[in-house]
């Protein structure tokens, strides 16, 4: 461990406000030394997703965590945004020029739609759960019920589906009580920013998985909704170069349910010699 001082150590923390494309911001926090990485969360959620991660990372990587646009401490959107382009923003700010990405559900898509669009801008990829663009997921009622709130507006509804949905394991498990926290303090902002995330028919990862040439990680719990594992698949499927790992006792909120594993999965993969180097 590295000793603790008042002046900025490389485990503690700076705090800093990303101009976010088009007006706002974006909240995020970088610490540690090494080899960047950057961590992206899940929709409803916020940047403390990682929190029993960060630190274990950063004894050897420069680690980046952000707040999606209009989650946690970032700023509410007024105008269409691209989480995309929010990316990019984040690693122009901290001159970033092939980090590896580490998403979550819809940071897991986010960095793979970015690595499609910039693949000169990424060393490799860790996908946590993740959902790609172009995928279809099948209908179920508590699906249409999620659909529906999000449609609607309905942020308790919205925020006590995704508990009963995607922390199936409940409050009792590991990181249970931030996990309640965290979704009910989103659900509001989630349903405001929402409508302003711009769509794009033409984004479609699921059908050009073969074009991307870094490593990746594929990791999902054994916990999970059954679809993370279809989407675990075809990744695993039609990744040129990607490994597979179900970790036990986890469900969506993985990060915070067995972050010791997690790291442990991620350490091995960030050591991975970069193919481009």
């Amino acid at each position: 461990m590295r000793a603790h001082t008042d002046d900025p150590t490389p485990l503690d923390a700076v705090e800093v406000e990303v101009p976010a494309p088009g007006g706002g911001r974006l909240w995020a926090e970088r610490r540690g030394t090494g080899s960047p990485v950057v961590l992206l969360h899940g929709a409803g959620m916020d940047a403390r997703l990682w929190d029993a991660v960060v630190p274990d990372l950063a004894r050897d990587h420069d680690v980046i965590r952000y707040d999606a646009r209009g989650l946690g401490r970032s700023s509410l959107p007024d105008r269409p945004f691209d989480d995309v382009e929010d990316l990019r923003a984040v690693l122009d700010h901290f001159g970033l020029d092939r980090p590896a990405l580490v998403g979550l559900s819809m940071g897991g898509e986010t960095a793979l739609d970015f690595v499609l669009a910039h693949p000169d801008r990424v060393a490799s990829l860790a996908l946590v759960g993740a959902s790609v663009s172009g995928h279809v997921w099948p209908s179920d009622p508590r699906s249409a019920a999620y659909a529906t709130a999000r449609r609607q507006g309905d942020a308790q509804a919205l925020a006590a589906l995704e508990l009963s949905i995607w922390a199936s394991m409940g409050r009792t498990a590991p990181g249970g009580e931030i996990i309640e926290a965290m979704v009910a303090e989103n659900a509001a902002n989630r349903v405001a920013g929402e409508p302003f995330l711009a769509h794009f028919p033409d984004r479609d990862a699921a059908s050009r998985l073969r074009e991307v040439a870094v490593p990746v990680l594929v990791v999902h719990g054994d916990q999970d909704h059954p679809e993370i594992t279809t989407i675990a698949d075809r990744l695993l499927a039609d990744l040129p170069d990607a490994r597979g790992v179900v970790v036990a006792d986890a469900d969506h909120y993985l990060p915070l349910r067995t972050p010791e594993r997690l790291v442990e999965q991620l350490l091995a993969h960030l050591t991975r010699p970069d193919p481009s180097a």
